[in-house]
This record gives structure tokens, C-alpha cells and sequence, in this order.
């Protein structure tokens, strides 16, 4: 049973972090980023369907989202979802592809930015010990185990913790760097 919550523990922190990842690809860093488009869902026959599956999302210049759709009538669509969006980035249709310029962050908006990376990962980093908390009290619930089982088991949560944290620490020092050095 404990190696149970071990696996369940280890499985649900590494979903903590991979949503710390989309929330980082949600944070514009003044470069363009096709996961800036992530949720964005076109309307497309009547059904809100992701712009990723109506539409090439290409990066052909840094500062540039080129969106390339597969269905040309559906451009109209997409260009509204976008406006619909508000992601700050005008969309700019010439009838065949839709650009998006992602303007340049000025140093003080960088730090802001930068801050909002911090926070996100604070966030992410409490989903963590949230895990750790429901995996320790269901460690020390499990009547069987010995206190040294009980001790033993919980390192083993707290190794997965911290690698977890140092994982969450990792992605959010290079999206700063990311963004301070733009």
C-alpha cells in the first residue's frame, strides 16, 4: 500500500510541475512563443475547437507568430478567437495567414514579468508540499507499518519533494533569465 502513495505521490507532483510548464508558456517574455496561443479556441462549425488543430502556428522571425490556417474560410474565425483572447497582441490578417508581432518588453514590464514567474512558481511549489502533506497522513494512517517503516517512508516522500521543488526551481530561474535578458 505504501509503495502505492509512493507512486501516487510521484505521479501527482509531476503533474504539479507540468502545470507550473503551461503556466510558464502563458507568460509572455517578448519573444514569440506558439504556446501563447495555447488557449485560444476558435469557434469552427459550431464547436470551440483549439487554434492548434485548425491552424500551423510557426515562429519565423523572434518577434513573430505566423499562424497558417489549414482551412483558409476559417480565417475570420481565428482571427476573432484571438481578439477574443486579449492576450495583448493585436492580430494582423492579410486574408491568407494571420501575424501576431509580440512587442518588446520594456525593462521595468521585464521585472514585473519576472515577478509573476516567481509567484507562479511559488504557487506550484505549495501544490507540492500539499501532495507531501496528503502522502505523509496517509503513511502515518497505514496501521502496519512499524515507526521505523512510518520514518523510512516518509524520507522517501520527502526526496521526491525536494527533487520536485528543485525541478520547479530549475524552469523558473531560466524563464527569468529568459525574460530579464530578452
Amino acid at each position: 500500500m505504501t509503495e502505492a502513495i509512493l507512486k501516487d505521490t510521484k505521479s501527482r507532483m509531476i503533474k504539479a510541475e507540468q502545470a507550473y510548464v503551461r503556466e510558464l508558456g502563458n507568460i509572455r517574455a517578448g519573444r514569440a512563443n506558439p504556446s501563447l496561443l495555447n488557449r485560444v479556441h476558435v469557434d469552427y462549425y459550431g464547436a470551440p475547437t483549439p487554434l492548434n488543430q485548425l491552424a500551423q502556428i510557426s515562429v519565423p522571425e523572434p518577434r513573430v507568430l505566423l499562424i497558417t490556417p489549414f482551412d483558409k474560410t476559417a480565417l475570420g474565425e481565428i482571427e476573432k478567437a484571438i481578439n477574443q483572447a486579449d492576450l495583448g497582441i493585436p492580430p494582423a490578417n492579410d486574408g491568407n495567414v494571420i501575424r501576431m508581432i509580440v512587442p518588446a518588453l520594456t525593462e521595468e514590464r521585464r521585472k514585473e514579468v519576472a515577478k509573476q514567474v516567481g509567484k507562479e512558481a511559488e504557487n506550484a511549489k505549495i501544490s507540492v508540499r500539499n501532495i507531501r502533506r496528503d502522502a505523509i497522513d496517509s503513511i502515518k494512517k497505514d496501521e502496519e507499518l512499524t515507526k521505523d517503516d512510518v520514518h523510512f517512508y516518509e524520507e522517501e516522500v520527502q526526496k521526491l519533494t525536494n527533487a520536485s521543488v528543485a525541478a520547479i526551481d530549475k524552469l523558473s530561474a531560466e524563464k527569468e533569465k529568459e525574460i530579464l535578458e530578452g
